[in-house]
């Protein structure tokens, strides 16, 4: 594992126990939850993941979403 100290232009921040506003992935999950696969039903595990993996390559097709979803003002 590497140490911080390892990398002089790193800082390492500590986020609050629960913060998803400052979690990316949380916003990526919402967005895909509301616009991909809200309101649907499965018939079994293979469907979920068939599902997931379609959504997932509906997000990263759109490179501007991304980077509005991930990005943070520093």
């Amino acid at each position: 594992m590497e140490c911080a100290d390892d990398f002089p232009n790193l800082s390492l921040i500590k986020l609050p126990p629960y913060s998803p506003e400052l979690n990316p992935i949380e916003q990526v999950w919402s967005w895909l939850r509301q616009h991909v696969l809200a309101n649907r039903s499965f018939k079994d595990y293979d469907d979920i993941l068939d599902a997931c993996t379609s959504a997932w390559k509906h997000f990263i097709a759109d490179v501007e979403r991304v980077m509005s979803l991930c990005s943070r003002d520093s």
